[in-house]
């Protein structure tokens, strides 16, 4: 629970070994590299290691081979004992060419057999013809047309019967569509086809194939049969050669990209004049070093120096986040606020136990979150999202505050047995819509508390990081903590409540951290020496400083107030458990729920458990980050970006990982049977 320290490291030595360095330490997830140009002197004369990456080029004619075959490459396979002499870039140019005509024949066989079910579709429409098709097209003195229209046009067309000479001879007939085919004398050909046109009619081409449309059908039939049997066969060619070369062009793969990662890695590097030295620079955790220095003592006539934080003047170190299992998720919401500075605190265990109780008040169900916490366990185990696992304790939390407010999928009394012979209470202890007033206190305590909970932590960490003016005087420092209670006490001493602070003490509280409050500037300038103390213009200074104590009392109040929120969903999930409870009948228990009740009580807990869930989420995380993040965390840390840190299952840090171990193997397993 806590922020990792960190070592910064100068590695030296010539360009010719910087892969064999990048590839032995580098790699491991545990290197978070700097531009080297930041690190040296101008003067010295080094500039950036540039180039062309060599690979680049290699791995898109892999990939081109690939996605013409149709196939998928594994950059996760053992090359430890593969050397750049084995690269055979012609075997991948002639594969490539190969599978290229394999794909060009395959497509012609595709656009044959598409052709082949376009006429199928075509002819299966005039299966009624018994006449030859090739006939009917050839004809001297009359045009034949086939085609189709809508069926309303079927009446319009009789009104042209009788006055035109036309036949016209429906095949097919749907609700929507009729497929016909019609004759006209040659020379009145022309008119009766603008007719047609205004009937909407669409002609259809067909081939001049000799027979009626059901021997054609046939004869395509059996056409796209051949084609069919012509493709799967090629298709088990381009099989059987991807098959023959798959474990070789994975190893070609696998040597590319890892290549390709080391050589883009040089960018971070800097050579001096002569091109033949360079200078490597980065921060590595101090748990990391004594691996650190093992790899790198593999590699020859490389030096390196490693200096605290402290003894660097360029830059801050990155932040990474060292939690517990239980906490780790959670390092995701403090990710997306800001990383704390380096030196600074890790508010990770705040925010997951502060979330995960908001959380589960405000969905306190004791059967749905016993089931959000299943499922977000099955999710995360099955898919791994991280959203899911930080569902797990809140899912928990809700289940427990399910229990003390006796709600089982809406059941309200289901557990009474439980308090009753266990605990000894006459039934639940809260009844949520009983005790509405008592609800909202809870939330405002919460609220209260919470607060009050974030300036403090303001307090802590500006002492640690000697900000003695923000840690005293800042409207979240001490004075505004002890201005905040003062005012919470006497609000509750008005509204009637228990006397928190006597209101003699309130009143000396009020009137001694206001004017600290209101000179708060001057104080922190004078101590922190951050700036002139003395203002510009008097009258500017009191005006200024006015509005912003109005402004800090306002944001205690609204900042309490937004609590409010938490019983509102209370209130909010018991109200709409009421109302699909009131669907099924009000049962009482599940013995007294209907056929049609279930399906009420279930699509009711199905969109409460959907709707609810999402904004409850997005509720407790807004209160995390407005009314107690904006207190006391700046969240102004930079990310440790190990390079090579494994993302997903195949990538390339987590083969070298794999080929380490197998080596290991390996060479465990030679030397037990040369023992033998």
């Amino acid at each position: 629970m806590a922020i990792a320290k960190m070592k910064f490291v100068r590695v030296y030595g010539p360009v010719s070994k910087i892969d064999d360095f990048i590839s032995a330490c580098c790699l491991t997830g545990e290197f978070h590299p700097e531009n080297a140009l930041s690190y040296v002197s101008a003067s010295l004369g080094f500039t950036r290691l540039d180039g062309e990456n060599p690979y680049t080029a290699k791995l898109q004619r892999m990939e081109e081979l690939a996605s013409v075959a149709g196939a998928s490459l594994d950059d996760d396979v053992d090359v430890s004992h593969f050397k750049p002499t084995d690269l055979d870039e012609n075997m991948v140019e002639e594969s490539l060419e190969k599978m290229k005509g394999f794909h060009k024949l395959r497509s012609e066989l595709t656009e044959e057999i598409e052709f082949c079910q376009k006429e199928q579709e075509q002819y299966s429409h005039f299966i009624g013809l018994t006449a030859s098709i090739k006939e009917l097209l050839d004809c001297d003195f009359v045009r034949v047309r086939f085609g189709f229209m809508p069926v309303e046009c079927l009446d319009k067309l009789a009104a042209y019967e009788n006055k035109e000479n036309f036949v016209f001879v429906v095949c097919e007939k749907t609700d929507k569509t009729v497929w016909g085919v019609y004759v006209a004398p040659r020379n009145t050909a022309d008119r009766i086809d603008r007719i047609f046109a205004g009937l909407y009619f669409e002609r259809i081409r067909l081939q001049k194939e000799s027979g009626t449309p059901e021997d054609v059908l046939k004869m395509v039939a059996d056409e796209q049969a051949l084609l069919n049997d012509a493709r799967q066969k090629l298709d088990a060619e381009i099989s059987a050669f991807w098959k023959a070369r798959s474990d070789r062009f994975s190893e070609l793969y696998t040597f590319l990209k890892q290549g390709s990662v080391v050589f883009d890695l040089r960018k971070y590097a800097a050579t001096d004049r002569s091109g033949k030295s360079f200078v490597y620079t980065g921060w590595i955790p101090v748990k990391s070093v004594k691996r650190f220095e093992t790899r790198i003592a593999s590699v020859d006539e490389v030096s390196y120096e490693l200096s605290d934080p402290s003894e660097d003047t360029h830059g801050t170190p990155p932040v990474k986040l060292e939690n517990k299992r239980l906490f780790r998720p959670f390092e995701m919401y403090v990710s997306m606020y800001g990383l704390p500075s380096y030196g600074g605190v890790d508010i990770t265990p705040f925010v997951a136990i502060t979330y995960s109780i908001l959380f589960g008040i405000m969905f306190a169900d004791f059967g749905q979150g016993l089931l959000l916490t299943i499922g977000a366990f099955i999710l995360y185990k099955k898919k791994g999202y991280g959203i899911a696992k930080i569902m797990v304790p809140c899912g928990c939390c809700s289940t427990f505050f399910g229990f003390v407010f006796g709600s089982v999928f809406g059941f309200e009394h289901l557990l009474d047995p439980i308090y009753q012979k266990v605990f000894g209470l006459p039934g639940k202890p809260i009844e949520v819509m009983d005790s509405i007033n008592g609800v909202l206190l809870m939330a405002i305590s919460i609220g209260i508390v919470l607060v009050a909970v974030a300036m403090l932590m303001n307090i802590v960490i500006r002492l640690r990081s000697k900000e003695y003016g923000e840690a005293f005087f800042s409207e979240n420092g001490l004075a505004g903590l002890l201005l905040y209670a003062a005012l919470v006490s006497c609000i509750v001493a008005f509204m009637g409540g228990v006397t928190i602070i006597p209101t003699p003490v309130c009143i000396v509280m009020i009137v001694l951290t206001v004017p600290l409050l209101f000179c708060k500037e001057l104080l922190i300038a004078k101590i922190q020496h951050t700036g002139e103390a003395k203002p510009e213009s008097v009258l500017d200074f009191i005006l200024q400083n006015f509005f912003e104590l109005i402004e800090y009392i306002l944001s205690y109040f609204s900042n309490t107030v937004s609590f409010l929120r938490i019983g509102a969903f209370v209130l909010v999930h018991s109200g709409m458990m009421m109302v699909f409870f009131s669907l099924a009948g009000n049962p009482e228990s599940p013995s007294e729920v209907s056929p049609g009740g279930w399906l009420a009580i279930i699509l009711g807990n199905v969109l409460v458990m959907a709707l609810e869930g999402l904004l409850t989420g997005i509720q407790a995380l807004r209160l995390e980050y407005y009314e107690m993040f904006s207190r006391f965390y700046d969240g102004d840390g930079r990310p440790f970006t190990g390079i090579g840190r494994p993302e997903g299952k195949h990538t390339v840090i987590t083969t070298i990982k794999k080929i380490s171990r197998r080596a290991k193997r390996r060479a465990a397993a030679e030397k037990a049977n040369g023992s033998m």
